[in-house]
């Protein structure tokens, strides 16, 4: 796993080095389990996105769990109520195959949302082993998981916005 975040994205399809997208429409999708470190993700993609896009749309959408929120995305995503669908949550490894389980469901419920519904999701829904961990992607700056998950939205709503509109 890298240990660091990408930089943030340049403009697609031109030579250009724009940072700052157009006006997009973002959805957070956030679950309340483990709710420090997630708000720690929430914060620091909103922060990011607010750097990277002009008057951002960002609404936030909380949800008890990870469980919850393929259901919450699929829902946006047929409603056309984002550009892209950002998805936070913290799974913290038990002594049972329980986060191993709910990780993985998780995880392919949200691709199929994106694919079937043509509107990103960005799996933001980490599995991790210990806190100190967490702490690391979550609270600290240096690899936040929240800026990456920003900054791809970011990339992907201008990407997808360049290719709809040739």
């Amino acid at each position: 796993m890298s240990t660091a975040i990408p930089p943030r994205p340049r403009q697609v399809g031109t030579f250009a080095t724009r940072t700052v997208a157009p006006k997009r429409r973002f959805a957070i999708i956030a679950s309340q389990y483990n709710s420090e470190y997630v708000q720690g993700l929430v914060d620091h993609a909103v922060r990011e996105l607010q750097v990277l896009v002009q008057s951002p749309q960002v609404d936030l959408h909380q949800v008890p769990g990870a469980f919850e929120i393929p259901i919450i995305a699929r829902e946006l995503a047929r409603q056309k109520r984002a550009d892209v669908i950002l998805a936070l949550g913290v799974i913290l490894q038990g002594k049972t195959d329980h986060a191993e389980h709910l990780g993985r469901s998780v995880t392919e419920a949200l691709q199929r949302v994106a694919m079937e519904d043509g509107v990103p999701v960005i799996h933001g829904v980490l599995s991790l082993k210990t806190e100190t961990q967490a702490r690391e992607r979550c609270l600290e700056e240096e690899m936040n998981r929240g800026t990456e998950a920003a900054r791809t939205a970011v990339h992907m709503a201008n990407l997808l916005g360049d290719l709809r509109e040739k």
